[in-house]
């Protein structure tokens, strides 16, 4: 596959592979174990290509620890063990269109954090994509409001985003500094450093697994395809047309993820979702248009290590 539009819709395929995959896996392993399930498979799978640039970065780690450690806290732990908890409850189509709002909150953090300004018109995004998000967990029922009675895996779904978001500004800070294969790898061992003791939390859970073949096929994809594949598709894909025109293509992830979750979730698609749904994509559009440049490697990290 040499063409790169091609290689980009094909990565964010995979990409939305994480939640419709993750919804069935994630009912069967609980969050903390399949995240270090999964970045256990990741590192097997991230070794043969971060080997050699981890090696020759040694003394890069250890003088850039507190960023490589902040990054994998929050990107790969925090991050992914709030994204399966929530799929325990809500659907991989409410997830998909929360998820795909993370660029608005980033912005939102980072003018609350370090007064960065943005302009009228990516104001007009950010009211969009959040309106399209209230619209989603709220159903655009009024009953909701009034009652509180939102879906508890929306509202994990938002902690997960606001993790992103704080991801994403570490991103911004550090990201530039280490390989990308390399960096993986050593945020693959930190996590993997991280979880195993977390993970006793889930003892009484992990006992009662079944390990049928779906979940272990689950769990290979979800460490190999999103984790490695979906990267190396993506980045050939923004050597060949640049950042800017490449991360429009982050939009197809909730497209996907509906379509998936239809055909092989029996999920249905309602109309709040749909609406939500053109609304937030609509917005991270408006938004990125004057930030893809500058956050082009935020992308590829996105890629690497989401879901």
């Amino acid at each position: 596959m040499r063409n790169p539009y091609l290689l980009l819709a094909f990565a964010m395929m995979l990409y939305a592979g994480n939640l419709l995959v993750g919804k069935p896996v994630s009912e069967e392993i609980p969050p903390i174990t399949l995240t270090l399930l999964r970045y256990l498979i990741a590192f097997i799978a991230v070794l043969p290509f971060g080997y050699s640039e981890w090696k020759k970065n040694r003394a890069l780690w250890r003088k850039e620890w507190k960023a490589i450690l902040s990054l994998s806290i929050s990107g790969l732990v925090l991050f992914n063990i709030l994204v399966y908890l929530a799929l325990n409850y809500t659907t991989s189509v409410n997830a998909a269109i929360v998820e795909s709002s993370t660029p608005v909150f980033a912005l939102l953090l980072g003018f609350i954090l370090f007064n960065e300004r943005f302009t009228k018109v990516q104001l007009i995004g950010v009211i969009l994509s959040l309106f399209g998000v209230f619209s989603v967990i709220t159903k655009g029922s009024l009953d909701v409001i009034l009652s509180l009675s939102f879906n508890p895996g929306d509202i994990i779904m938002l902690g997960a985003m606001l993790t992103w978001a704080i991801y994403s500004i570490f991103i911004k800070q550090h990201t530039w500094k280490f390989p990308v294969m390399g960096g993986l790898l050593v945020m693959c061992v930190i996590a993997i450093v991280i979880l195993v003791p977390l993970s006793a939390i889930e003892y009484n859970k992990i006992a009662s697994i079944n390990w049928s073949t779906p979940v272990i096929l689950g769990l290979i994809y979800l460490g190999v395809f999103p984790s490695l594949i979906a990267l190396m598709a993506y980045n050939k894909g923004v050597s060949e047309i640049g950042p800017s025109k490449a991360s429009i293509f982050l939009n197809l992830i909730p497209v996907f993820t509906m379509i998936g979750a239809v055909l092989f979730l029996g999920e249905i698609i309602t109309w709040v979702q749909i609406v939500g749904g053109i609304l937030v994509i609509t917005g991270v559009a408006i938004t990125n248009k004057k930030v893809n440049a500058k956050n082009s490697v935020t992308n590829d990290q996105k890629i690497a290590n989401n879901g």
